[in-house]
């Protein structure tokens, strides 16, 4: 699912209008070395924090069905996680990474989530969409000087873009096939017993003396 995601965002930044095709797109760490070999203008869309989205969770089974619509199979609902990508535009002069910078809140802020065009394979399997959301404030365990702190670059303007996505739990309860016939019973036995019962039930008669 990380890699979907990946690719579909690397897809949505290089298609969005105002964004140029000489502009490489990257998912590398922001480091102080990183940006000293940089030399050319990029947009870097760095994962730093995936953790799952609590308020996304639900309960109960997604069923499956055969051609005849019978239910074959019992899967728990799937589960979101939060993807939180740091996004930030590297060129030679700020002004054009503002402008970048500008090109791409506008691309994020056109979709409330991930285009269907760019979701495939196992996302696409779960029917769901993958919602995004950009620039929301940090939660009050996270901010961002401290990820800048810990790549070792210094502070510089970024968008935090979040994916909530769905991934299933891979976990399948197979079901048994559907009764075909009606319940049917051998009562023959009670009447057997009952003979029985009364025949030792009759009193002996009593000897003549």
């Amino acid at each position: 699912m990380i890699g979907e995601i990946d690719d579909a965002m690397k897809s949505l930044v290089r298609e969005a209008p105002g964004i140029g095709k000489d502009i490489e797109v990257v998912l590398d760490a922001p480091t102080k070395d990183w940006a000293a070999r940089r030399n050319a203008p990029t947009v870097d869309l760095f994962l730093y924090d995936i953790r799952e989205d609590l308020k996304r969770r639900e309960t109960g089974f997604i069923e499956k069905r055969d051609e005849s619509g019978i239910v074959i199979s019992r899967s728990p609902a799937p589960r979101y996680f939060k993807l939180s990508y740091l996004v930030t535009a590297w060129t030679q002069r700020p002004d054009d990474e503002h402008r970048l910078l500008d090109a791409l809140m506008r691309c994020f802020l056109r979709f409330d989530a991930i285009p269907e065009a760019f979701i495939v394979d196992t996302l696409a399997e779960t029917g769901l969409p993958a919602w995004l959301s950009v620039s929301l404030p940090p939660p009050e365990d996270r901010a961002f000087a401290d990820v800048w702190s810990s790549l070792g670059g210094e502070l510089k303007p970024s968008l935090d873009v979040v994916v909530s996505a769905p991934i299933t739990t891979g976990v399948e309860y197979r079901i048994g096939p559907p009764v075909t016939a009606g319940i049917r019973g051998d009562f023959s036995w009670i009447g057997v017993g009952a003979a029985e019962d009364r025949t030792r039930s009759v009193p002996e008669p009593a000897s003549e003396s």
